[in-house]
């Protein structure tokens, strides 16, 4: 079974979005998309795409900066929280509370990582571990039939009221159709078998057009929650390099290529969280490619 889990509040890097520091919000959102080119692989080097902050992700920030002020309803999650910590996981809670959703790409990063128009249409997406679906809707809009995976049980009941076919765990791969596209956001380092994972979204994308969007926290660090702890995976991908090109390059031309997926693009985007009454948001540092399979 693979065991996916979309929290991470425990290796969250956090930055508040106050007035007082502008200038320095401004270098440190220019951070957010640096990439020496050159430092990347000569195989990478050309598919990399430059992204910058948006007017999407902007919205995004401003919403959690004002969340983040609601005094009562961030004492309300707060208290509930610690109530409901010891029997339920993190991802659940905030699924419960209607809380703590992601952002990854704005719809104009995705159209542009694809190289898609915005009238674009597909016929049949998969997003494993949707969470709340708020970054499936920008997806979802490209194609006619979305479906998604999750495990916890309350993000499932927002994934239901957004009208997505939810399949389970072990269900997705032996559908007996293919998909246009599979999302596979920041799981790869809370999946039990990520090279097994891997393996299956290869042979259920369509042959030659069919795309895998991939996402992954870097520095790579796996871990799986199981139990309310957290343990190494029965498949551990050792990350080669130390900065986020290195890694990239050795994710690119190693993992990657060995499972027959190639990268088409990749881009260097902060994986966005809404924050509580400590901060207005958390922040993670991605890489998020668009892999085609090969024969």
């Amino acid at each position: 079974m693979i065991f996916l889990c979309f929290s991470r509040v425990k290796n969250l890097h956090t930055a508040p979005l106050t007035s007082s520091c502008c200038c320095c919000m401004l270098w440190m959102c220019l951070q957010w998309y640096h990439c020496c080119p050159d430092m990347l692989g000569e195989q990478v080097r050309s598919q990399f795409v430059q992204s910058h902050l948006d007017e999407d992700t902007k919205a995004f920030l401003r919403r959690s900066m004002e969340k983040s002020g609601w005094l009562f309803t961030q004492l309300y999650h707060s208290l509930f929280s610690t109530i409901l910590s010891p029997v339920m996981s993190r991802t659940s809670i905030n699924g419960f509370l209607g809380r703590g959703s992601m952002f990854v790409f704005s719809k104009d990063q995705f159209q542009s990582l694809l190289r898609i128009e915005p009238e674009w249409k597909g016929q049949r997406m998969l997003d494993l571990g949707a969470g709340d679906g708020g970054v499936t809707e920008v997806m979802g809009r490209h194609f006619h039939e979305v479906f998604a995976t999750e495990v916890s049980t309350p993000m499932k009941w927002h994934l239901q009221r957004k009208n997505y076919s939810l399949l389970g765990l072990d269900e997705w791969h032996r559908t007996g159709f293919q998909y246009d596209l599979i999302s596979c956001l920041n799981l790869l380092d809370r999946c039990d078998e990520p090279l097994q994972l891997l393996q299956d979204i290869r042979r259920s994308l369509v042959p030659h057009t069919g795309r895998l969007v991939l996402a992954a926290v870097l520095p790579f660090q796996p871990y799986v929650e199981t139990g309310g702890t957290w343990v190494r995976p029965k498949e551990h991908i050792k990350v080669q390099g130390k900065t986020w090109e290195e890694q990239v390059t050795h994710l690119s031309t190693d993992v990657f290529l060995k499972v027959g997926l190639k990268v088409e693009a990749v881009t260097r985007l902060p994986y966005l969280c809404e924050g509580d009454m400590y901060k207005d948001y958390y922040m993670l540092d991605d890489a998020v490619f668009v892999l085609k399979p090969q024969e």
